[in-house]
């Protein structure tokens, strides 16, 4: 199918191409403007003529199902926190990263600690 043929559209695509390009001759554009508009619209709205082949089937639902849990767990893992390469990171983190850390360090007074308190007892204790 050469560019621009319409013939893999059907005919109620072909028609509602052909109103919307009279409503847009009615509104002053050109007729190859016109024309051009009234097939994008046509395309964005049905996606274009019956084309042969394609993606063929849509994923099943199970499929779908894993896919969305495998995306969950990679969001969820990226939230946990960044993986340092130096100490000096440290500062570029949340306080909420820090405190995290410190917990798990189990710095003693840390709820009551400021960021560049806990920044400063992250690198002592190493």
């Amino acid at each position: 199918m050469p560019r621009g043929s319409k013939d893999k559209y059907t005919a109620e695509q072909k028609r509602k191409a052909e109103h919307i390009e009279a409503s847009y001759e009615k509104k002053g554009l050109s007729e190859d403007k016109a024309e051009a508009r009234a097939w994008a619209t046509v395309n964005k709205q049905s996606g274009g003529g019956e084309r042969s082949g394609g993606s063929g089937k849509a994923k099943p639902a199970a499929e779908k199902k894993t896919d969305r849990e495998e995306s969950a767990r990679r969001a969820a893992k990226t939230r946990e926190g960044h993986s340092r390469t130096s100490k000096a990171s440290l500062t570029t983190q949340t306080v909420d990263n820090l405190m995290k850390e410190a917990r798990a360090k189990n710095i003693p007074g840390r709820s009551k600690m400021r960021k560049q308190e806990l920044v400063e007892a992250l690198r002592k204790a190493g």
